[in-house]
């Protein structure tokens, strides 16, 4: 595992398993849940991803970031789909609680999102920052309103993995060869065109921690007769978020709600109104063959939904704050991190916000070892 420069890693053993933590060395476990940030990945990554932001962010805060189940270096006990990603909101409150931390603020990116959601339904939180989440209804197979496609949730969950990319993570493939290799994916999928980074091999090792055992990633599938030819089983990561298990949706009736930061690049190839992961895209550009057509199955309109459902929340009184960066990807905090930055301690309360309009001569400066 390759730490950055004050990052710091240990096992936190709870009652439903051992999960791995990254930690910034001098933090004060002491720090009061209005400072502690807990940062979660996604999927097909680690806590790894996080270390940028967390050396960059102010030394008075407690910054921690979990390595879900199947992932990094936290055990890879099989996940059970039919809960949704409640396996995995459930490790992270156990982690939370063996590390005396009664709340936090939370940020969960993509699959991460979901899971915040899931534990803000479940735990009282201080706030949640929601980094191009998975959409409020899951993952493929919906209409904007969240009604599902089919009763199967046809062409969602695991059947929808590449072959080829999951024996390159089981293979640790770190070369960028082949369209499927997870350098490759990282590139085109992750960030957006045009992204450079020197710790581009520390994203890759993170991705090749993916755990591809039985009830890990992907997960089961089974065969159905509606296009294109399966159906979610009942394990694994990719089966947690099919709209047979996973709807989010009800944190617009949380009481009380906590405060939201929505933070999302335009340039985002995976959670899209048009998204390149979602087979029913896919099948509308030929690239999946026998698509029946938009009334079957359309584009699931992923941002759309996940503002459908935050605009419903800020209706019944949530506080909603949306930053939408022209340009990136999936990942703002690696691609844009002073964005990202700015808006998390804004979010936090950490700094204030800005007067609307701001005064001429207003000037903020944050150093990064502030």
């Amino acid at each position: 595992m390759t730490l950055f420069d004050g990052i710091s890693a240990r096992l936190v053993e709870t009652d439903r398993l051992g999960v791995n933590v990254l930690e910034r060395t001098g933090d004060d476990p002491a720090t009061t849940p209005d400072h502690t940030v807990v940062f979660v990945h996604g999927n097909v990554s680690s806590s790894l991803f996080w270390q940028e932001i967390m050396q960059d962010l102010p030394s008075d805060l407690r910054v921690l970031a979990v390595d879900l189940r199947g992932f990094g270096r936290t055990e890879h006990t099989p996940l059970d789909a039919t809960r949704g990603v409640r396996d995995f909101s459930d490790d992270l409150f156990a982690t939370l609680q063996a590390l005396d931390i009664p709340e936090a603020h939370l940020v969960g990116w993509s699959m991460g999102g979901g899971v915040v959601m899931q534990f803000a339904l479940d735990h009282p939180v201080r706030s949640l920052t929601l980094q191009a989440p998975v959409s409020p209804y899951g993952f493929g197979g919906t209409r904007r309103d969240g009604s599902r496609l089919n009763d199967e949730d046809a062409g969602t969950g695991a059947g929808a993995a590449n072959a080829d990319f999951i024996q390159r993570l089981i293979d640790h493939d770190t070369t960028a060869d082949a369209p499927t290799s997870p350098r490759s994916v990282f590139r085109a999928g992750y960030v957006a065109p045009g992204y450079e980074s020197e710790h581009e091999d520390v994203w890759v090792e993170s991705m090749l921690t993916t755990s591809t055992a039985g009830g890990n990633y992907p997960g089961d599938s089974v065969p159905t007769a509606t296009w294109p030819g399966f159906a979610p089983g009942t394990t694994g990561v990719l089966n947690s978020l099919v709209p047979k298990y996973f709807d989010v949706s009800g944190i617009v009736d949380l009481s009380p709600k906590p405060p939201i930061l929505w933070i999302h690049g335009t340039a985002d190839a995976i959670v899209s109104d048009e998204s390149f992961y979602d087979l029913n895209h896919l099948g509308a550009l030929g690239v999946v063959p026998g698509w029946p057509g938009a009334e079957v199955a359309p584009a699931q309109p992923m941002v759309s939904q996940t503002r459908d459902v935050l605009a419903a929340y800020q209706e019944k009184g949530g506080e909603v704050t949306e930053v939408e960066i022209e340009g990136a990807g999936h990942s703002v905090h690696l691609e844009r991190p002073a964005q990202f930055r700015r808006a998390l301690l804004t979010h936090i309360g950490y700094v204030g916000r800005p007067a609307d309009p701001a005064p001429p001569t207003e000037a903020i400066i944050l150093r990064s070892a502030d």
